[in-house]
């Protein structure tokens, strides 16, 4: 995928994002929609034990000082114990990137979560910051492993992500599309600007445009 279009893809999964968020606040921010509340009684009426216990173990790890803190620089550390520091670099801007845009949406549209929650979590329903962290992780390993196997996993990360935001019903279902929609536009933003570099090649204008 060429620079430009990295570019305007991930700046239209941005303002999807804007516009899906500015749609499903229009009529209050306590005023969700037909299917988040009905996908919200399907995650009630299939809990178990471990669906509930396994969802809190994606709360855990996808959210606070673990994903915040340790993760990231987990992932900083072994880029550079593989003199990969160029990537290094583009992880920490893209992470930090993206926890700036989730908390300027959280603080701009100001959506109420829903009310039988099982996780205490911080103010604003959209869009979830744990899928949004995750599709960004699963976008970076994407842009800088570009393999199937890795496409398989990153896939499967972030919607696991999301699905257990609702199985805890700490989040609408259209909070962990939006989550998708800003982890992976982010992404896909910086790296127009930083994955040519960060993968150690020579700018696009001096070489091939990638297929």
């Amino acid at each position: 995928m060429t620079r430009p279009a990295l570019l305007w893809w991930g700046v239209g999964a941005i303002l999807a994002a804007i516009a899906l968020g500015s749609s499903l606040t229009a009529a209050g921010p306590d005023a969700p929609i037909a299917i988040d509340t009905g996908w919200n009684a399907v995650m009630v009426s299939i809990r178990s034990e471990f669906l509930v216990g396994l969802a809190d173990v994606f709360n855990h790890v996808g959210g606070g000082w673990i994903a915040t803190y340790l993760i990231p620089l987990l992932i900083v550390a072994a880029l550079l114990l593989v003199k990969r520091w160029q990537a290094a670099v583009f992880v920490a801007v893209t992470l930090l990137v993206s926890v700036g845009a989730v908390q300027l949406l959280k603080s701009l549209f100001g959506r109420a979560r829903p009310v039988d929650m099982l996780v205490a979590s911080d103010f604003g329903s959209f869009p979830s910051g744990h899928t949004a962290n995750a599709a960004t992780l699963a976008m970076l390993a994407v842009l800088l492993f570009p393999r199937l196997w890795v496409v398989l996993i990153a896939v499967f990360w972030t919607l696991a992500m999301a699905l257990s935001r609702t199985a805890l019903s700490v989040h609408w279902l259209t909070d962990t599309i939006g989550g998708m929609l800003v982890g992976a536009g982010v992404t896909l933003i910086v790296g127009s600007i930083m994955v040519v570099w960060a993968q150690g090649s020579p700018p696009l204008s001096e070489t091939e445009a990638p297929r």
